[in-house]
C-alpha cells in the first residue's frame, strides 16, 4: 500500500524522467517543491505553462526562443556568412555562454546513430545546405568527441564538399588546465595528432 497520493506519484515520475534526475532525487525535488509551494511550485507551474505555450524553434537555426527567427538568427551584429554547426540547442547555449562565437548557428536535432535509428534524414542537413547556397563562406563542425559525434562530422563534411564551402572543427585535446595524467587516451591522441608548431 503506498503511503504518496497518485498525484504527487505521477510528479515524482515525470520529474524522474529528466537528465540527471532518478526516482530519489525526484522524490526529494518533490518533497522541496510542496514544502514551498508558494513561493516555488506554483510559480515553476506557471513559468512552465507560459514556456510552453510561448517557445517556439527557429524556422532557420532550430534553437529554442519565443521569436522564430530567433534572436540570434535577427541580430545583424552577427555574421551571416559564417555557420557553426552543433548536435543540439544545449551545445549553442553553451557557447553562447562562453561568449567565443559571434556568428550564426545551425541545430542538426542529433547526431548519427545506427542503434538509436537516427540517420541523415531524421537530421536537419538539407536545410544547413540550402543555407550554405545562400552566400555561407565557413561552417564549423562543433560536433561532440564522441563516435555519433565524429560519424556526423565526417558524413557533414562528405555532403558538404559539393558546396565547396570551407569546413573547419574545433580543436580537440588537452583542457585548459588538465593535467596530462588525468585525461583518458582517446582526448591524448586527439591532442597529439592536432599539435601545431610554436
Amino acid at each position: 500500500m503506498s503511503t504518496i497520493g497518485p498525484e504527487i506519484e505521477r510528479l515524482i515520475q515525470l520529474l524522474a524522467k529528466l537528465p540527471g534526475l532518478g526516482p530519489r532525487s525526484a522524490r526529494r525535488a518533490v518533497l522541496e517543491l510542496l514544502k514551498k509551494r508558494d513561493v516555488l511550485m506554483e510559480p515553476l507551474a506557471l513559468a512552465m505553462q507560459e514556456a510552453a505555450a510561448a517557445i517556439k524553434t527557429c524556422e532557420i537555426c532550430g534553437n529554442l526562443d519565443t521569436a522564430t527567427p530567433c534572436s540570434l538568427c535577427c541580430d545583424p551584429r552577427r555574421d551571416s556568412k559564417v555557420i557553426c554547426v552543433v548536435e543540439d540547442v544545449a551545445d549553442l547555449w553553451a557557447l553562447e555562454r562562453a561568449g567565443v562565437f559571434r556568428g550564426r548557428y545551425h541545430v542538426l536535432g542529433g547526431a548519427l546513430s545506427a542503434l538509436d535509428g537516427i540517420t541523415p534524414e531524421r537530421l536537419n542537413v538539407a536545410s544547413l545546405i540550402a543555407r550554405v547556397r545562400e552566400g555561407v563562406e565557413e561552417i564549423i563542425l562543433a560536433m561532440n568527441a564522441t563516435v555519433e559525434g565524429q560519424t556526423t562530422a565526417h558524413y557533414l563534411l562528405d555532403t558538404l564538399e559539393e558546396t565547396g564551402v570551407k569546413v573547419t572543427r574545433l580543436a580537440h585535446g588537452v583542457p585548459v588546465g588538465g593535467e596530462l595524467d588525468y585525461l583518458d587516451e582517446g582526448t591524448l591522441s586527439a591532442a597529439f595528432k592536432a599539435r601545431r608548431a610554436l
